[in-house]
């Protein structure tokens, strides 16, 4: 296809000497009208000069071809361009009939860690069900990475005092205090074997550690009843207690006691009668005189002091 820049070097070259003066004068005119020489584009002087026509004169000639061979082109311009069109609009059509198959999220953390994903961060992750994906928080770091994070505790920010709905769904802040949510806990430990661990650390900036080689939770039917067992660790063991008891919160009473633990402690947790450890209660600092009201780990700082930090994460 000639350009549009060609069919100005071929009006110039077919006015006449003017053009051709005005050719040699101009280096990059001067190749281009090389270049048109050579691909015989040049030879429409020979038709529209009026020296070699008797029926031309002079000017009026010259620019009736100059149109006519302008014309030409951008008949041949509009051509190709519908041409293109036609085919843009058969590529769009083809494109929507093409299924587009999205990106496979991981199971959970431990696999995007084994599909090489090595920084700690918020991740998407679908389990094997038929529920939506939802994002996670991945330790990737701790004891050999790819660790899925359910539960933060850290600076008091958020309100861990909530109802049955609120610890069903999740809430808080991935990147700082959380709970993911039993309905999500479920379908993540329902897809094999887990382990937990439980990171603790007190304001005296001390660690301990805590790690249950089985643990899951079950559905909503259950009241999300916990399984867990074979500790190990520093922190000492504050969670065996707690084996198979279903999940309480201020307005769903499921622990075994004659009363409320979930009110009397101000927590949500998978109470007994009522507690070894109670994570997810109120954010107070350090050493208290209030009896367990605390995020409270007993084996390791007892009942009367609430813990800094605590971070409760899950590997398959």
């Amino acid at each position: 296809m000639t350009s549009f820049k060609h069919i100005a070097i071929l009006a110039l070259i077919a006015i006449g000497a003017f053009a051709n003066d005005a050719v040699n004068d101009d280096p990059i005119l001067e190749r281009e009208a090389k270049g048109l020489k050579a691909q015989g584009l040049y030879q429409q002087q020979v038709i529209i000069n009026p020296q070699d026509d008797p029926a031309c004169s002079g000017t009026v000639c010259n620019y009736s071809k100059i149109q006519d061979i302008v014309f030409d082109e951008v008949k041949s311009v509009k051509l190709e361009l519908g041409q293109i069109k036609e085919s843009v609009s058969e590529l769009v059509e083809l494109l929507k009939k093409t299924p587009v198959t999205p990106p496979t999220s991981p199971k959970d953390c431990s696999e995007a860690f084994t599909n090489g994903a090595t920084a700690s961060g918020v991740y998407t992750v679908q389990p094997e069900d038929d529920g939506s994906p939802f994002e996670v928080y991945c330790d990737m770091e701790t004891d050999g990475g790819g660790w899925t994070v359910f539960q933060r505790r850290q600076d008091g920010s958020v309100d861990f005092y909530l109802g049955w709905e609120s610890y069903r769904q999740g809430f808080g802040n991935l990147d700082g205090e959380f709970w993911l949510g039993n309905d999500n806990l479920h379908r993540l430990t329902a897809q094999g074997d887990y382990r937990l661990r439980v990171d603790l650390e007190d304001f005296e900036n001390n660690t301990r550690y805590a790690v249950y080689n089985s643990f899951r939770v079950a559905n909503a039917s259950t009241n999300y009843q916990l399984t867990v067992g074979n500790y190990s660790g520093t922190a000492g063991d504050s969670l065996l207690y707690h084996n198979n008891q279903a999940f309480s919160t201020r307005d769903r009473d499921n622990d075994s006691s004659s009363g409320n633990c979930a009110t009397g402690y101000a927590g949500s947790w998978w109470y007994n009668a009522c507690f070894r450890s109670n994570l997810n209660a109120n954010y107070l600092r350090g050493q208290t005189s209030v009896y367990g009201k605390g995020v409270v780990w007993r084996s390791w700082r007892g009942y009367y002091y609430s813990l800094k930090h605590s971070e409760m994460k899950i590997k398959a």
